[in-house]
């Protein structure tokens, strides 16, 4: 076994990476919303196919299976077809043929100093060059609009873009974020891409949000993705709620007083984002609104022949 980390283990003999390879980590849970991260491992895996597994963390170790029990199924008068956790990392290659390697699986619920220090050990077993990580936020937005994505990095030189965000924000921590800071003591370079979902479909699979995800990934590595199959779901889900919209005047008003926020916001009239002459509609009024509707278009038989839904990737 390389390296000596007892939280992960690494192949041996992992062989034909190439030089530098890029490490893409896409975690499941707190920063999934529309299901950006696991929808984008799904696309990986079915344009580039599974890759093999090189290094596998110890799941026990990371995660609660009280707060997020995995599935099983009870056939007649027995268990079987356990659905394990697993937190993985496989090589993987892109449209052009260049490896990289995919961390996936749900982020830790506990323990999250090992984890970062076994992500070291991979990226320094392994030649690391870079660490690119993938999350998902819900945000007021409307889906109308172009999803906002905000880029972090532990090196200000790997910023490709100016946020809009100014000044200090206090927020909730993830695995994600304490693995940036850990990295770049350790002088590893990471960046991480993070795209807004609209709040009101945030349990639901969004397209976009994973091909704005990896879009990412290839401004800051150089890796090239055919995305055509996720805009052509997210076309369709656009497509889906316009449909809802038409058919429930009440809810399109109020995603409507969401343009008319984002839309002053983007003009810089109001830094509160409110709108002047429409009140904002709550994450409670568009969630009600939308619960029922989502459910349909992820409940069963709701998925095309062309590109099958995406297992949940939520909590």
């Amino acid at each position: 076994m390389a390296g000596s980390n007892r939280f992960v283990h690494i192949v041996d003999d992992v062989t034909d990476l190439g030089d530098d390879p890029v490490l893409v980590v896409a975690l499941h849970g707190f920063l999934d919303a529309g299901n950006g991260s696991v929808l984008a491992v799904d696309h990986l895996e079915s344009t580039g196919g599974v890759g093999p597994v090189v290094a596998t963390f110890d799941v026990d170790v990371f995660h609660d299976y009280r707060a997020r029990r995995p599935a099983i199924s009870f056939v007649e008068d027995h268990y079987e077809s356990y659905d394990a956790p697993r937190l993985v990392v496989r090589v993987q290659r892109d449209a052009t043929g260049r490896a990289f390697l995919l961390l996936s699986g749900p982020e830790p619920d506990n323990r999250w100093e090992a984890f970062a220090g076994a992500v070291r050990e991979v990226v320094e077993v392994l030649g690391v060059s870079l660490v690119v990580s993938l999350g998902s936020v819900p945000m007021a937005v409307p889906h109308t609009r172009p999803l906002a994505v905000t880029q972090h990095a532990n090196r200000r030189e790997l910023l490709l873009r100016a946020n809009q965000w100014r000044g200090e924000l206090r927020i909730p921590s993830s695995a994600h974020a304490l693995l940036e800071v850990r990295l770049g003591e350790s002088g590893h370079p990471m960046v991480g891409w993070v795209v807004h979902v609209p709040h009101y479909v945030q349990g639901s699979d969004y397209p976009e949000a994973a091909r704005a995800l990896l879009s990412g990934v290839e401004d800051s590595t150089g890796l090239t993705f055919d995305l055509d199959a996720l805009k052509v779901a997210a076309e369709r889900r656009t497509a889906e709620i316009a449909e809802h919209l038409a058919e429930n005047p009440d809810v399109a008003e109020l995603v409507a007083g969401m343009e008319q926020q984002y839309d002053a916001f983007q003009r810089g009239i109001d830094e509160s984002l409110l709108a002047t002459d429409q009140p904002i509609p709550t994450g409670d009024e568009l969630g009600a609104e939308f619960e029922k509707f989502l459910a349909g278009l992820d409940g069963p038989g709701a998925g095309s022949d062309e590109t099958p839904d995406a297992p949940e990737g939520t909590d």
